[in-house]
């Protein structure tokens, strides 16, 4: 069950079997991941994502690799309708886009803050409807992690071991229980499943 106050804040990301969200070539390092993200279990658990969500929060460098990327999928009647879907969302929604070096949006329909992520999203669960999705951010899904912020996880678990890179799980985060909602396994053996928080 999750906190009925507000709006359902959750977030999404890939993991390796080791728990990292990047290998150990650094942020830009996904290798071990490319092969899973274009299976079908990936692509409808993409879709199971921004369905009921109506503002995406981003960190700058996924803004800028998302916005360079997406808007180009959306236009394409060739692209998988998956794929489609949900570039489409990213255009559409509400984004508010973590920076501390943006001045000024470069995209439409966003906000840039350059503030604590737990404070603008606490501000953000109290005003509209809809999810907020915190969409593949590692820098933000720690410290909402770390102030129990986040009311789903949904995770795609990788059969790769990166033995380096960084890790979403560090020590030090509150003890929360959580419940498994969802779970499907691929061809390839990954595994899509979403968490709620139990409060």
């Amino acid at each position: 069950m999750t906190d009925s106050a507000g709006r359902r804040v959750t977030a999404n990301l890939n993991l390796t079997l080791d728990g990292r969200y990047n290998g150990p070539g650094g942020p830009g390092d996904f290798a071990a991941f490319a092969p899973y993200v274009i299976t079908d279990v990936a692509r409808d658990h993409m879709n199971r994502i921004w369905e009921s969500a109506t503002t995406a929060v981003l960190g700058r460098m996924n803004a800028e690799g998302f916005m360079g990327y997406w808007p180009s999928v959306a236009e394409n009647e060739d692209a998988d309708p998956r794929d489609r879907g949900y570039a489409r969302w990213l255009v559409d929604t509400e984004k508010v886009v973590f920076s501390t070096t943006l001045t000024e949006a470069p995209w439409e329909r966003t906000r840039v803050v350059n503030a604590p992520a737990a404070d603008v999203v606490a501000d953000l669960k109290a005003t509209g409807g809809g999810d907020i999705l915190v969409n593949s951010s590692a820098s933000l899904i720690k410290p909402l992690l770390s102030a129990d912020l986040l009311d789903r996880l949904y995770l795609m678990i990788l059969p790769e071991i990166a033995g380096g890179g960084r890790r979403l799980f560090d020590d030090g985060l509150p003890a929360t229980k959580w419940t498994l909602t969802h779970q499907e396994t691929g061809k390839l053996g990954e595994i899509a499943m979403v968490y709620d928080r139990v409060r």
